[in-house]
């Protein structure tokens, strides 16, 4: 184990192109999502419709240092606030029910700022739609009777062709912050802004059995850029105020807000994802392998939680499931398991 050869793992992974990568991933994903759908598909049509099932795209910026390979360039980091060097990653998932399953269903790498020879990468919007489409293409040749997606994503991903793209073709809604620059025209024909709906104290507040943490507003507009819309203010004590914008929907404004509440933790789930990653200590000098080593982790990642939900017997949220997890992977040890070689000659705490 001393005198592992930390470049065969590469050579390993670079063994199949991205491309099978990538299949391998999606069709995991899909696999549990066809598995799960069919104990319910043979049950009423109204059951049917109220299967949950939220899909939600998150990007994150996976740091690397050095330009050896074309996919690495620049591109902002939420959790550090700059902009710097990184692989840009996009994840699809689809939570089930408030949080006890959770399928990651397609990953892409996308070069941020590419450089050389060949076409542009394809942008964060674009990318998504491709996701979206593929996924729910696959899912409909295996299923009959599915519910159409609800989409959850952050206010970078609010496109209007987007957002009308998900409506035509998969007849799903997508939900996402919405900003304080919007402008929206009530029916009444007064002019608000998103400043407006966050200060003001106006609006028809209700209080829910569902929500009872905050109260939250229902209205109805119509904005320049998206046509017709439902918004749904929350205010919860404490923090601060938010409004969700979707095309104009018959959903209620607690079953939105409910589905808006699981990205606080799927962002849990990718930090946790890139910290098993260990994207900065993979030491691959070629594209493939590296398409492999997020893949490979990615899958591993689905394994481990999966595991741990069975042997809980599902008693515990993959919320709690993965705060565990985060907490005690800040303190193992690699001495202690005598795998300093597969450390890729990190220092001792894999912290």
């Amino acid at each position: 184990m001393r005198h592992w050869d930390k470049n065969v793992p590469g050579r390993i992974l670079g063994a199949l192109p991205k491309r099978k990568w990538f299949k391998r991933l999606q069709r995991l994903g899909q696999e549990v999502l066809v598995r799960l759908w069919r104990q319910v598909e043979g049950k009423s049509p109204a059951t049917c419709s109220r299967w949950q099932w939220t899909w939600v795209g998150d990007d994150s910026l996976f740091k690397k240092y050095g330009q050896q390979l074309g996919l690495v360039g620049l591109g902002w980091s939420g959790q550090e606030h700059r902009v710097r060097l990184g692989i840009d990653g996009l994840l699809l998932l689809v939570v089930i029910g408030d949080g006890k399953l959770v399928v990651p269903v397609d990953f892409v790498v996308r070069r941020p700022d590419p450089e050389g020879a060949g076409r542009p990468c394809r942008d964060k919007l674009t990318w998504l739609q491709v996701m979206l489409d593929r996924t729910w293409t696959a899912l409909q040749r295996r299923c009959r009777r599915l519910p159409p997606p609800l989409v959850i994503a952050d206010s970078w991903f609010g496109d209007s062709g987007v957002m009308a793209h998900v409506a035509s073709c998969q007849q799903g809604t997508m939900v996402v912050e919405g900003k304080t620059s919007y402008v929206f025209h009530r029916p009444d024909g007064r002019q608000l802004k998103g400043t407006d709906l966050l200060t003001r104290e106006e609006w028809p507040w209700r209080d829910s059995p569902q929500l009872p943490e905050g109260r939250y507003a229902r209205l109805t507009a119509t904005s320049p850029t998206y046509g017709p819309v439902t918004l749904v203010i929350v205010d919860h004590p404490g923090r601060d105020r938010f409004y969700l914008l979707c095309r104009e929907t018959s959903m209620s404004a607690p079953r939105l807000i409910r589905a808006w509440r699981r990205r606080s933790w799927i962002e849990h789930a990718f930090r946790t994802l890139k910290h098993l990653l260990a994207t900065e200590a993979c030491q691959v000098q070629s594209e493939d392998a590296y398409y492999g080593h997020f893949v490979l982790r990615l899958m591993a990642g689905l394994v481990l939680l999966y595991t741990v939900r069975m042997v809980l017997k599902g008693q515990v949220t993959m919320e709690e499931i993965l705060c565990r997890l985060k907490h005690y992977w800040r303190f193992l040890d690699s001495e202690l398991l005598d795998l300093q070689g597969l450390s890729w000659d990190l220092s001792v705490e894999a912290a």
